[in-house]
């Protein structure tokens, strides 16, 4: 029987290990860690992200610092701040929400960032490190997958493993991840010549690239643990609703594990934010790093 991987139960120990490992902080050392989250305009979705982070900031005890900037906000202005937050040491943690507005360089925005702050991962440094073995601030959502998968399998030396999709936010920190894990890993995309015949060879699928239901049952090899990162919406008889880039209904007769979408990896994103600034925070005061699951 298909094991479901549950991403809201973990996420929710990950918040609890969190939140005591603050209050262990601030009883010790009178540190507080500090996330400052930057949104420029009035994008809802961008919106009710940045609340929702901002709440669970506050509930696992750390510092939530809230930037809101009107669309026009010019490049110099933006960049200011991100230079008083890279200053201030009540803030150990840094993120800009994306997509920022057309006129703004979101590059030279991102790479402004401190990379010890860096908590999303995203600028040249923290990327150089990741994809040279040296220890870095890991992008939020591949981090979670590794967790899970480490969680559900254990030791990952020696399985194949293939990651759907190449962009820099998931494909590409997710194939280094795994690398670092020992798996021996393929970055496949949409323009790989038979793309399902690879899928069939993984012990370990990530799909990342945001087309509902692109990987199909048969893709997948039997007793394969499946990691569906993707999150689209879709409208069917004028209702619309969460699905991955993998056909559940199909690949859960397949598949040994998988996650589910909506609860799987989504949930992740924010507990592993919140790790992140509390390991940001940890190696900005020289204290060890905190252990996750897995």
């Amino acid at each position: 029987m298909t094991a479901i991987i549950d991403g809201k139960a973990f996420s929710s120990n990950i918040r609890i290990r969190v939140a005591d490992h603050v209050a262990c902080l601030k009883d010790r050392h009178g540190l507080v860690p500090g996330l400052a989250v930057v949104l420029v305009g009035e994008d809802p979705a961008s919106g009710v992200y940045v609340r929702n982070k901002g709440i669970q900031t506050r509930e696992a005890g750390m510092a939530s610092f809230e930037h809101k900037l009107p669309a026009e906000t010019s490049q110099e202005v933006l960049l200011s701040l991100i230079g008083g937050l890279n200053a201030d040491p009540a803030v150990h943690g840094i993120l800009v929400q994306l997509p920022l507005p057309a006129h703004l360089d979101a590059e030279a925005v991102i790479n402004a960032i401190a990379p010890e702050k860096d908590v999303d991962g995203f600028t040249i440094g923290n990327v150089g490190r990741l994809g040279t073995g040296q220890k870095a601030m890991v992008p939020c959502t591949p981090l979670g997958c590794v967790m899970m998968l480490r969680d559900r399998l254990g030791d990952l030396s020696g399985q194949n493993a293939v990651v759907v999709g190449r962009s820099n936010i998931v494909g590409k920190p997710m194939a280094q991840l795994l690398l670092a894990e020992n798996c021996t890993v393929t970055v496949a995309h949409s323009r790989s010549r038979d793309l399902a015949a690879i899928c069939r060879g993984a012990d370990i699928l990530v799909a990342a690239v945001g087309r509902p239901g692109m990987i199909r049952g048969d893709w997948i090899k039997p007793g394969a643990t499946v990691i569906d990162v993707g999150i689209n919406r879709i409208v069917e008889g004028g209702r619309s609703r969460l699905v991955g880039d993998v056909d559940f209904e199909a690949a859960v007769q397949v598949a040994g594990a998988i996650t589910p979408v909506p609860g799987g990896v989504g949930p992740m994103t924010i507990a592993c934010l919140l790790a992140n600034t509390l390991t940001a925070c940890c190696r900005i005061s020289g204290l060890p790093d905190p252990a996750w699951p897995g």
